[in-house]
């Protein structure tokens, strides 16, 4: 696991899986109320806490931003909960469900489309992202203040992560969101309606590079 400074508070964490040749990404927001989005799955989880340590010092982490329900998003949070009790899991209401099952209950903050959650210093904004693999509600992430967008699978990239982010075009990015990425026409209308919008100037995928707009 490689750990990245994207920002002076966004850490980016990423392991590689050559058979696949793709990356997992893990990003840590800094700040009074420490956000960490996505877990990994749980062995991925194991080697981050001593990374998390290091970098909250003496902070606790307050949330994780789970964008859909699966291992690399979530499945690592039993693990971190261990470390952190009292974290909080932000998530889509089908998430929370699944959860639930997994013995996990007590600990989701259910966002939906349109939510904001006002810390000290971030306003988070939650959008629409239906995700794999059965279109299930899941939800990307804005932090409007720094202009960050966690795009959940979106804006992906196959490959090993060099260290610096990317430059991009929103352009591009819109025109890389198709059917074979959400195949319901509505959805995937949606998406890009809010998308379109936005202030974004970086985009923090779960799989490769940051990209700078």
């Amino acid at each position: 696991m490689d750990t990245l400074r994207i920002d002076q508070d966004l850490l980016q964490f990423t392991s590689y899986l050559d058979p696949i040749d793709l990356s997992f990404n893990q990003f840590l927001l800094l700040g009074a109320e420490p956000l960490l989005v996505h877990t990994g799955a749980a062995p991925y989880a194991a080697d981050l806490l001593p990374r998390l340590d290091d970098a909250l010092g003496d902070r606790d982490l307050a949330y994780v931003f789970a964008s859909h329900f699966e291992s690399d998003e979530c499945g690592g949070l039993s693990v971190l909960r261990r470390r952190y009790p009292d974290v909080r899991l932000l998530c889509s209401e089908v998430t929370a469900r699944e959860i639930a099952g997994f013995g996990l209950d007590g600990a989701c903050s259910v966002q939906r489309p349109g939510s904001v959650l006002e810390t000290s210093d971030a306003r988070l904004e939650f959008l629409a992202y239906p995700s794999e693999v059965h279109l299930w509600e899941g939800l990307m992430l804005f932090e409007r203040r720094r202009g960050i967008l966690f795009s959940s699978d979106l804006f992906g990239r196959f490959g090993r992560i060099e260290g610096e982010p990317v430059a991009g075009a929103r352009g591009e990015l819109m025109a890389s969101l198709g059917p074979d990425r959400i195949p319901s026409p509505s959805a995937l209308e949606e998406v890009r309606r809010a998308l379109s919008v936005l202030p974004v100037s970086l985009v923090a995928p779960g799989h490769g590079p940051c990209i700078r707009l």
